[in-house]
């Protein structure tokens, strides 16, 4: 329970708060002892604005450090965090707006958000300790590029959604499910082979050979004569081929750039994870440097967890609790902090539940007792958090047999 209190500033530390806007930021400087020390005030994002901070801050600071408490206001607050971390080392903590809402409520201001009131807020978590302290300059790259990585995926599987909806518009079955004797992969070495045939040839259908010129890999000769004869089954294409052949073009181009952006950022994520201690993860079976860098990015520095069931908590799989005096319930997950966080610990453990024995064990014990497929994997991730914390804090590689043992010792 000691953990539930933090560690309240001395009533002479100099707090301030920050609330970051696009144009100013509104700024709070004040002490337990004097209140505020200076006016509220709105001081440009700019350079101006932050060396005036700075010359308030050094003039009101007293013998102790300053502490800032900043909002993470998307991308706003971003660049005044380097800077003040720079001119000012380990005195910058930052609060997600989620904290700055529920401190509002405890002074009575939940339904009045203003800059004023967000910065007393900020001003009241500071006081008792609470905020996170500023990541390092590597663990802000890895970040960057793993949620960088994250939206062009989200953008791919869009463009793959349209380019089925295209070649099922030109070719009617071509890409349909396995109910004809074999499903297309668009994305394979076939898939590529038919999207650059159907472009080239006006979605007319094609020779074998034509197939096999186009394809970027190995094409067997049987192969492309199966969906050769496939794609002289189809109905004919619509009357506007032309325009949707064009289009279709476009999106094939639209793909591939993603794709190849997305082979760019996973080079520099390799390159980044090398340098965290989230290197360690790439050793677990199924989990190898994307899944690895997603889960880190979010839990480093693994040390502000103290247990793993702590950093169970703040993905936000763990089932939420209320009890009160005689009642003790227990509901379903918590969804507190990111969701960034929770998929990546979703996406270890179904990694773990395809390729580590250990874990694929497991997933057919819970299966066994009725869980669900999501079920399944929350309750397999709980166990992969565990995993994942030991070995980020002892900075141990994944040995299987050592896993086995520990785990029937523990009873688990």
């Amino acid at each position: 329970m000691v953990l539930l209190l933090q560690m309240a500033l001395p009533v002479s530390t100099l707090v301030v708060a920050i609330d970051p806007g696009k144009v100013a930021n509104r700024v709070w400087l004040s002490t337990d002892e004097d209140g505020l020390v200076v006016e509220p005030l709105s001081l440009s994002v700019l350079r101006p604005g932050l060396d005036e901070l700075d010359r308030l801050v050094r003039a009101h600071v007293g013998v102790g450090s300053p502490v800032f408490a900043i909002e993470a206001t998307g991308a706003l607050h971003r660049a005044w965090v380097a800077e003040l971390s720079r001119r000012f080392p380990g005195s910058v903590r930052v609060f997600a707006p989620s904290e700055t809402a529920a401190a509002r409520a405890q002074v009575g201001s939940r339904r009045f958000k203003t800059d004023d009131r967000d910065c007393a807020a900020l001003t009241y978590l500071a006081r008792q300790g609470y905020g996170r302290s500023v990541s390092s300059d590597e663990h802000e790259a890895l970040l960057g590029s793993v949620r960088a990585r994250r939206a062009l995926v989200g953008d791919r599987k869009v463009a793959q959604q349209r380019l089925h909806d295209q070649v099922n518009a030109l070719c009617p079955g071509l890409s349909a499910p396995p109910g004809h004797g074999r499903k297309l992969d668009l994305f394979g070495v076939t898939g590529q082979a038919v999207l650059d045939c159907l472009i080239a040839f006006d979605a007319r259908p094609v020779a074998a050979r034509s197939l096999i010129a186009r394809a970027p890999g190995r094409l067997t000769a049987a192969n492309a004569a199966f969906w050769a004869a496939r794609w002289k089954d189809c109905l004919p294409p619509p009357v506007d081929v032309a325009a949707r052949v064009e289009r279709l073009e476009r999106s094939v181009a639209r793909w591939r750039a993603l794709s190849a952006d997305i082979a760019m950022i996973d080079t520099d994520i390799a390159v980044l994870l090398a340098q965290t201690e989230g290197q360690v993860l790439t050793t677990l079976p199924g989990v190898k440097t994307a899944r690895a860098a997603a889960f880190a990015a979010f839990s480093m520095p693994i040390a502000r967890f103290p247990t793993a069931e702590r950093l169970y908590c703040a993905t936000g799989l763990a089932p939420s609790a209320y009890q009160s005096s005689t009642i003790e319930q227990r509901r379903g997950i918590s969804r507190q902090g990111l969701p960034e966080h929770r998929d990546a610990l979703m996406n270890m453990a179904w990694g773990l539940s395809m390729y580590c024995e250990p874990f694929i064990q497991r997933a057919e014990e819970l299966t066994k007792r009725g869980m669900k497929p999501m079920q399944t994997r929350v309750a397999l991730a709980r166990h992969v958090c565990r995993l994942a914390h030991a070995m980020m804090t002892r900075q141990d590689e994944f040995d299987e047999q050592r896993y086995r043992q520990n785990r029937h010792q523990a009873g688990r």
